[in-house]
């Protein structure tokens, strides 16, 4: 990529911040007006034929932001700088803009997400921290969550490794309490993530989205043990959407933490046992780790035109989700002419994204 101006990295801040931007309108914005100060001026105009009137960031707002990024010792890294995670941006719904603080390299060696309960046993902490640990020395990145049990463990045991810390607040901003110190020693030695803006606290709707960037940078997930409907499941989940590949180690069906591993095995998740079957999984016939790398990152690919009248989708929409391309073959439009649509009612507050390239009325 070309260097980012400082003008045209603050408009990108603005227009990720503005309201119902996602990372897909994000995307559809840029690539329909070049650059997000052109897309900025367009947003107003573009909402109201969605049914709304529009208001952008504030600027004095994102300038604080700022502000805040470097008090924290952090910087931005946006969707096309050179060391954004290559596997993460496969993901449709990659973060256009990521906080980051420590060595973004890290992210380009080959990670492995382990994620698992928060009240794990004193078993799966051991597991977890055998796992973490064995894959580190085999030279594999440590991807999780930060939170308390499996993650935390995770973390510790592959600090000296490699480890990428990905946390549902701000960059500055510590949870659990208790892994302040973990956190901080993360981003010094490693590599620590966030999407939302500084100062932010985690709120519970921001782990579904911490969890599809913990599993869109591994090329695969572990999951080491879980809860039937847990967090960890939607990150195992996530990451079979994205084409990755899914582990999960066996436990005793008396145990409910056990339960999620078990039925994602009975699924077809692969069972392990060890971190050299973890490896075993995860080497090609060459002997070399796979990255699941695509010749053209799907998250920011494609060109649909967006330059043309938006088609009438409104009659076809409802509360349950709906594929995009069933929109494309039932409306008889362009698929830019569906996406336009799409985005004008996304902006209005008037449409939900979900996984999987689905949409539904908010």
């Amino acid at each position: 990529m070309t260097a980012l101006s400082q003008e045209e990295a603050f408009a990108r801040i603005r227009l990720l911040r503005s309201p119902n931007v996602g990372p897909v309108s994000y995307r559809q914005l840029l690539r329909r007006f070049g650059t997000a100060a052109d897309a900025l001026a367009a947003l107003p105009d573009l909402a109201g034929r969605g049914g709304s009137g529009y208001r952008v960031a504030d600027e004095g707002r994102v300038a604080q932001e700022i502000q805040a990024v470097r008090a924290a010792g952090a910087r931005y890294l946006f969707h096309d700088s050179a060391d954004y995670p290559a596997l993460l941006a496969e993901l449709e719904s990659a973060p256009p803009i990521l906080t980051l603080r420590g060595d973004a390299a890290l992210a380009a060696r080959p990670c492995v997400a382990i994620v698992g309960a928060r009240n794990a046993s004193a078993a799966a902490v051991k597991l977890a921290r055998m796992f973490a640990g064995d894959l580190a020395e085999a030279g594999y990145v440590v991807v999780s969550g930060l939170a308390r049990g499996i993650d935390g463990a995770a973390h510790q045991a592959s600090l000296m490794g490699g480890t990428i810390g990905v946390i549902a607040s701000g960059i500055d901003v510590s949870y659990p309490p208790e892994h302040a110190e973990l956190q901080e020693a993360i981003a010094t030695q490693c590599l620590l993530l966030a999407e939302q803006p500084p100062g932010t606290e985690p709120l519970a709707r921001h782990f579904p989205s911490r969890n599809r960037i913990i599993a869109g940078l591994a090329t695969a997930t572990l999951v080491v043990e879980a809860a039937p409907k847990s967090g960890s499941l939607i990150t195992a989940r996530l990451a079979a959407e994205a084409g990755r590949d899914v582990l999960a180690v066996p436990g005793s069906p008396l145990d409910s933490r056990s339960q999620g591993c078990n039925q994602l095995i009975r699924d077809g998740a692969t069972l392990v046992q060890s971190a050299a079957d973890v490896i075993e999984a995860l080497t090609g016939f060459d002997g070399q780790p796979r990255h699941h790398l695509r010749e053209v990152a799907a998250g920011w690919g494609g060109a649909e035109d967006l330059d043309q009248d938006p088609a009438d989708i409104a009659g076809l929409l409802t509360t349950a989700p709906v594929a995009v391309d069933e929109l494309v073959r039932q409306s008889g439009a362009s698929a830019g002419a569906v996406q336009l649509a799409l985005l004008e009612l996304e902006l209005a507050g008037a449409l939900v994204r979900h996984a999987g390239g689905r949409v539904s009325r908010a």
